[in-house]
């Protein structure tokens, strides 16, 4: 029997749910499987703020944009949510959330709410990925250090790693700052939520330049273009610049199908090389 058998994780949709408590609050509990090292997720606590947000924002609406202000890391356990719908528009709603946890707020948000939109685009400039990982990608859950597995995100749900491109695992640092990744949830079909979950998949690009310390976001803005189909969505993770222990990072997010479903930008502060 694997350990994943013994402790059955919780699918995505209600590991990452919040509990209404009727007056724009809501209760959720931040669950040890959605973490990198000893820390939440940042990718599922944006999930968990959009998610907040849209049923203060009612009427069957979406996230169509999320933009957070990571203030403090929140420590596994329960978390408050508090929604201020500062606009109620037929078009777009905008309601501010934060994560509070013994009485601090840890993370700070604007998510702008409306209808997701189900027609093709009408253009889109998107990378090539296959629409499967390869063969021989890394298992991000096979990523340990000792004993400990850093990536436990990569049990809570499958994440894959395209070797090619991917220098740090050689010890080489002379790649181009470009990660392709694979990731879907364990028994459910993707949904808006967890494609900004993996707007945020990706260890950090920063990785190829052999600096591998903590890298915590500071800020970061996703957008949601469309729904998942069913199956992968491909990740491809790139840099503009590295200055002194800032850098930035884009992720574009796309469906089995090869249409462009979320789209991430972050500012970081750089590990320790």
């Amino acid at each position: 029997m694997t350990a994943r058998q013994r402790n059955p994780l919780l699918p995505f949709s209600q590991a990452n749910a919040v509990r209404p408590l009727g007056d724009g609050t809501f209760t959720a509990s931040l669950p040890a499987a959605w973490t990198v090292g000893p820390k939440p997720h940042g990718g599922f606590l944006i999930a968990l703020l959009a998610r907040a947000a849209a049923q203060a924002a009612g009427d069957g609406l979406g996230p169509l944009s999320v933009s957070a202000q990571f203030l403090r890391a929140p420590e596994v356990g329960p978390v408050l949510l508090r929604t201020d719908v500062r606009k109620a528009g037929r078009t777009a709603t905008v309601v501010t959330v934060t994560i509070e946890q013994r009485g601090q707020v840890c993370v700070e948000g604007s998510v702008t709410a409306g209808r997701i939109p189900d027609a093709a685009a009408d253009y889109a400039d998107l990378p090539e990925m296959p629409a499967e990982p390869p063969a021989d990608s890394v298992d991000l859950a096979s990523l340990q250090s000792g004993s400990n597995v850093i990536y436990k995100i990569g049990t809570a749900c499958e994440v894959r790693l395209d070797r090619a491109g991917a220098g740090f695992l050689t010890g080489s640092t002379t790649e181009p700052l470009v990660l392709r990744l694979w990731a879907r949830p364990h028994g459910e079909r993707p949904d808006p939520y967890f494609a900004l979950v993996a707007g945020d998949i990706s260890m950090p690009v920063t990785f190829n330049l052999g600096r591998f310390g903590w890298s915590p976001t500071v800020q970061l803005t996703a957008l949601l273009r469309s729904r998942p189909a069913p199956g992968w969505l491909r990740v491809r993770v790139t840099c503009s610049a590295v200055h002194g222990q800032w850098f930035d990072e884009d992720a574009v997010v796309m469906d089995s199908s090869g249409r462009l479903v979320c789209q991430a930008r972050q500012l970081a502060l750089v590990g320790a090389g």
